[in-house]
């Protein structure tokens, strides 16, 4: 009997390691494909013949698309059942994908685009639903931890295949590789996720009224986060009228679904304090994650003329540490540490990692770049793995899929808000530092003069006439000022992320000890 009740043991756990692959392996396709997309456009625009702004649209159409979608994967769950909605959605991102890398023109991919994101949106709260659900409390920081690794390491590897497809192959490659990729979570999914007995449907009613809101709502809202900054966010009456759709709708919308009877997203699960809480780090670590995914890159490419590919491949040390220390935050939660011990060790670490980014300068070379990353991966992955465990510890598993899309909806929320803000942030400090330094470029500042002097000095010995080269020695001047004032600025968007990532720490002894110690305790 003891052989016997092994047996069977090992056979659960085998299968509930199958299905985190399924579920994993679709939301994966996903993160790639956004990813890789934004290191393409330059090459889909002159293929396509479009300007690089117009091509912004095949980023904005999918966001759009994925924004909506992403909150009613919960509703939809129990409305079409789980195991049939991410069949559904796996099936229509791959088709949508084949139908991207054949698009003709930017209009048929901004289309089609919008096609892929409906799909997508669906595929992480979903397939997170099923994870939670399927490993009991006390391994489900094993299962956050094999999650997180794809989910937090994929948009950081991304950027990197991304670049060498539409280099040295073809931007139409990026589509095509979730092909393989969408037929293996299909064939996965089908062979092994069923639906738990409480997923059912809990009336035929169709809320038209709040999908309609839900729409209007969150599409003006990713429009004006996307498009804020380079239409002067609210100097343009297009984004003021955008801002005020965004909250009239989705403000209508939380109020239409708390008198609801069955609604899309369920807002009642906020009266749980550690979800609530947990939501709320949620959106902050989404801030911080995007908007330092775009800065270093940024930082090595513009500042230190690394080439993309360079780039790519020194923003990867992070995500190497976090694929190698998460595996340790889920061992440690299941062995009853205190979760939000580790979240007080991990957020101040990244935040540490952050702000150490902001003392780089114009001399910093490829290394400089690790310890900061060393760090800032160590620090994510005891925040990310106890976070995504923590938040969703109250909640029952009938009302999982409602949880997972509302903290996927924060994640996607806070991560446009993080890119918005950092690059509204690069743009005005730079403005600022250039205005204040170029003041001081006068005959009575020493350093500018002595700097002018070397410049006209250098020119002569290449034989360049002294007027021609007092004309030009101003030239370089403002080069070097302009450079300085970008630098500054960095600092200022990387000192601006560490110092929000700490400011929200004490909120971690907010939530409640999770339920899952006294369980595996008893």
């Amino acid at each position: 009997m003891p052989d016997l009740e092994l047996e069977e043991r090992d056979h659960v756990s085998i299968s509930r390691w199958l299905i985190a692959i399924a579920v994993l392996s679709s939301a994966i396709m996903e993160l790639v494909d956004t990813s890789a997309v934004n290191v393409s456009l330059p090459y889909i625009a002159g293929n396509l013949s479009a300007s690089v702004n117009e091509s912004t649209w095949v980023l904005t159409s999918y966001l759009i698309a994925n924004a909506v979608v992403l909150p009613m994967a919960g509703w939809l769950a129990n409305y079409l059942g789980r195991r049939r909605l991410l069949l559904i959605a796996v099936s229509s991102f791959t088709a949508a994908s084949i139908l991207c890398g054949l698009a003709p023109s930017l209009s048929w991919l901004v289309f089609f685009r919008i096609l892929q994101g409906a799909g997508g949106g669906s595929l992480q709260p979903a397939s997170r639903a099923i994870l939670l659900e399927t490993f009991p409390p006390r391994e489900r920081g094993k299962a956050m931890a094999f999650w997180g690794v794809g989910i937090v390491v994929a948009p950081i590897l991304a950027p990197v295949l991304g670049g060498w497809l539409t280099t040295d192959y073809s931007w139409r490659l990026i589509f095509f590789i979730n092909v393989p990729i969408g037929v293996l979570a299909m064939v996965l999914v089908s062979l092994f996720i069923t639906d738990p007995p409480y997923i059912r449907r809990t009336s035929n009613r169709i809320d038209y009224w709040g999908l309609a809101m839900l729409a209007i709502g969150m599409a003006a809202l990713q429009i004006m986060l996307d498009k804020g900054q380079e239409d002067d966010w609210f100097s343009s009456h297009f984004i003021v009228t955008l801002a005020v759709i965004a909250a009239l709708g989705l403000t209508a919308f939380v109020i239409w679904e708390i008198r609801s009877p069955d609604p899309i997203v369920r807002f009642r699960l906020f009266r749980h304090r550690t979800f609530a809480v947990g939501v709320a780090l949620y959106a902050i670590l989404a801030v911080v994650l995007f908007g330092s995914n775009v800065l270093m890159p940024l930082f090595m490419q513009e500042l230190l003329g690394f080439p993309a590919i360079t780039a790519g491949w020194w923003v990867t040390p992070r995500g190497l540490v976090t694929m190698a220390c998460m595996p340790l935050a889920g061992y440690l939660i299941s062995r009853q540490w205190d979760m939000r011990r580790m979240l007080t060790f991990g957020v101040p670490m990244a935040a540490l990692g952050t702000l150490a980014l902001a003392s780089l300068n114009l001399h910093a070379g490829p290394w400089n770049f690790v310890p900061p990353q060393i760090a800032i991966g160590l620090g994510f992955s005891f925040t990310f793995v106890p976070l995504a465990t923590i938040t969703v510890d109250p909640i029952r598993n009938e009302d999982m899929g409602y949880a997972t899309s509302i903290t996927g909806l924060v994640r996607n929320v806070g991560g446009a808000i993080g890119i918005s803000t950092v690059t509204t942030l690069l743009a005005r400090r730079e403005q600022l530092y250039r205005s204040v330094l170029s003041a001081h470029v006068n005959r009575w500042n020493p350093a500018a003069t002595a700097l002018r002097d070397g410049f006209e000095r250098q020119l002569e010995r290449h034989g360049v006439n002294f007027f021609t080269a007092s004309h030009q020695a101003l030239i370089l001047v403002s080069r070097v000022v302009n450079a300085q004032a970008r630098v500054l600025s960095y600092m200022d968007g990387f000192r601006f992320l560490a110092i929000l990532f700490l400011a929200v720490a004490p909120l971690i002894w907010v939530m409640k000890k999770p339920k899952t110690h006294h369980e595996v305790a008893g």
